[in-house]
């Protein structure tokens, strides 16, 4: 039986290339957040403005979580993204919000490994397939009580920058866009697999922000993820958080929260 493409995304607006290219060359770096390793980081990114997320160091994977600014419990939707542009991001993709709101939050508008397309394994960069290293699959798997795992450090960033517990906000952290992680689906399990990412120093993955943005991002304590995700025995390395000011792309607009209406 043929294929049938669930959800083609052909019919979403795109963004012009040529007004990208133009609005990309006229802004001026305005913020600078450093993620140190094994720890997370919040920031913030107007609507339509541009962020970075860059590797500075060496090989290093980050863990993304994005909430509306005005309303923390609109965030990143990944199955949905998942479904509508696959397993792994790159130009042109967007990061689509929870239901009911099912707008986009962020466009990805420049990829530095979008040369590595997938491998002989499967395996691709910028997934949307795993969830986040936490501390109870690990408790799970290892009996262990280790308080670093990106799911751990999303919760104290967010509760930070939020100024509540982080017993309140643990709830809001959310699935994520694995930055620069290899991953892929093993051919004879379909289980989730994970490989040394290729990114380098100055390597990059770029948005624009069609909403007014927080976001979290935490440095895998498993580093490159070659070999584990939860430890404190991977080298890691911070990785660099870059907001830009400036002019949007001509044509681009803040992305509306779904028209649709329940029947009366």
């Amino acid at each position: 039986m043929p294929q049938v493409v669930c959800y083609p995304p052909d019919v979403l607006p795109a963004l012009d290339p040529v007004a990208l290219e133009a609005a990309r060359a006229a802004r001026t770096k305005v913020v600078e957040v450093l993620v140190p390793p094994r720890e997370a980081r919040a920031f913030e990114v107007p609507a339509g403005r541009f962020f970075r997320i860059v590797s500075v160091e060496g090989p290093q994977v980050g863990d993304l979580n994005l909430h509306h600014a005005h309303d923390l419990t609109e965030r990143f939707f990944s199955g949905k993204t998942r479904a509508l542009h696959g397993t792994h991001l790159s130009t042109g993709d967007r990061m689509w919000s929870t239901l009911p709101h099912l707008r986009s939050l962020a466009t990805v508008t420049d990829d530095t490994l979008d040369w590595y397309g997938y491998d002989a394994d499967g395996g691709g960069v910028h997934d949307v397939i795993g969830t986040r290293c936490d501390p109870y699959t690990q408790h799970l798997l290892g009996g262990d009580h280790y308080h670093h795992c990106c799911h751990s450090n999303l919760t104290r960033a967010l509760a930070e920058h939020a100024g509540r517990p982080e017993r309140d906000v643990e709830l809001l952290v959310h699935d994520v866009l694995n930055v620069f992680m290899c991953t892929g689906f093993t051919l004879d399990t379909h289980q989730y697999f994970m490989k040394a990412s290729p990114v380098r120093p100055g390597d990059h993955l770029e948005f624009v922000a069609d909403v007014d943005l927080v976001g979290v991002l935490s440095a895998c304590p498993g580093g490159d993820c070659g070999d584990e995700h939860s430890s404190d025995v991977a080298a890691c390395h911070p990785l660099l958080v870059e907001v830009f000011d400036g002019p949007p792309p001509e044509g681009w607009t803040p992305s509306e929260r779904s028209a649709y209406e329940w029947p009366a």
